[in-house]
């Protein structure tokens, strides 16, 4: 049974046949850079979907009629937007695809910057801060020895 699947499953195998074998490069190159229009995350080389099927029968097409491969990409995005590049250019339309990871990036290193040296007294702040714990008051000696005084048993 397990053979007669990967018999189906190599008949469902799909073999593009081109005019010029050094065109098979390129096409894979191709498919494996532009992304499925309807998958999740899947490029052309990986989906099995219909709308795939038939850009991989596009990209064929074009580079039989001789397009460069960024002849073909302008003629995808020109149908299907820049989504259909898994790598988009950076323009004007891209620019806070690629730069928002480097503003977050910042973001968080400003954050834990100012967290941990806001948070931390400084030195000068600690040392005081140690004096004045060691001494009391006058009054509060005073408020101190009278509840002690108190609590003693008698």
């Amino acid at each position: 049974m397990l053979v007669l699947q990967s018999q189906l499953l190599l008949a469902n195998a799909e073999v593009v046949e081109f005019s010029d074998e050094s065109l098979r490069p390129r096409y894979q190159q191709l498919i494996e850079e532009l992304r499925c229009p309807k998958c999740q995350n899947q490029s052309l080389a990986d989906s099995n979907s219909p709308i795939s099927n038939d850009l991989r029968a596009q990209v064929q097409r074009l580079l039989e009629e001789d397009l460069s491969d960024q002849q073909i990409k302008d003629y995808l995005v020109a149908r299907y937007s820049d989504f259909i590049l898994y790598r988009p250019e950076v323009n004007q339309t891209t620019w806070l695809l690629w730069g928002s990871p480097l503003v977050f990036v910042l973001l968080g290193l400003l954050v834990v910057y100012r967290l941990y040296f806001k948070q931390r007294p400084s030195e000068s702040q600690s040392h005081s801060q140690s004096q004045n714990s060691d001494q009391i008051s006058p009054e509060d000696q005073q408020r101190l020895d009278s509840l002690l005084t108190d609590r003693e048993p008698k």
